[in-house]
């Protein structure tokens, strides 16, 4: 019976606490220091309890106790803030930045003449990569016009040689050397414009 007694007693007390503490004006004033977003409110007007780093408040853990803890009730004195109020209570403003604009640019080289006629490259860039690339004015009959087919096919275009090394060391086209050295030349003197 003594226990019991002894008990309620401890109980009420500590309840009677919790409640005077909970109370004082240091407090209520933390409470309107908060965003709005953070400061739930319960009802009775009260800010909620903080949730903890697990996520999990105090009373809801398997085993834990309905009693404040000594240092749950020191933090709480008038005039003392917890911890939570003493962090920022706003961010930093955050500064963004656009991403460059990419600029998609077409540089023409010179016009290389060579046995067969002339030629001249044309690429087109997009930002410092090359994405494309044409042969102009390159002879069309006869053997110098397959021989700049031939050249055409390997060098030029967006899946071509040129694209995929993004530079003028290109292999030489078998049975085209000519056409080949003059596309180089030309190519290279683009680059160097780019």
């Amino acid at each position: 019976m003594r226990r019991a007694l002894l008990a309620i007693t401890g109980l009420a007390a500590s309840t009677t606490a919790l409640v005077v503490l909970k109370g004082a004006p240091g407090t209520s004033q933390a409470a309107q220091d908060r965003p709005v977003a953070e400061a739930p409110v319960v009802p009775g007007g009260s800010a909620a309890p903080e949730p903890t780093p697990g996520g999990v408040t105090p009373s809801a853990r398997p085993g834990a106790s309905a009693k404040p803890s000594a240092s749950a009730v020191a933090s709480r004195t008038p005039g003392a803030r917890t911890s939570a109020t003493t962090r920022a209570t706003t961010a930093a403003p955050r500064t963004t930045t656009s991403a460059p604009k990419v600029t998609t640019r077409t540089v023409t080289g010179p016009v290389v003449s060579y046995k067969y006629g002339s030629l001249q490259v044309r690429i087109t860039l997009s930002g410092s990569r090359i994405v494309d690339a044409t042969g102009l004015g390159m002879p069309l009959d006869g053997q110098s016009g397959l021989r700049s087919d031939d050249v055409q096919a390997r060098y030029s275009g967006s899946s071509g040689e040129v694209v995929a090394k993004q530079s003028a060391n290109l292999s030489t086209v078998s049975g085209a050397t000519y056409t080949s050295t003059a596309y180089k030349q030309s190519l290279q003197a683009a680059l160097d414009k780019a």
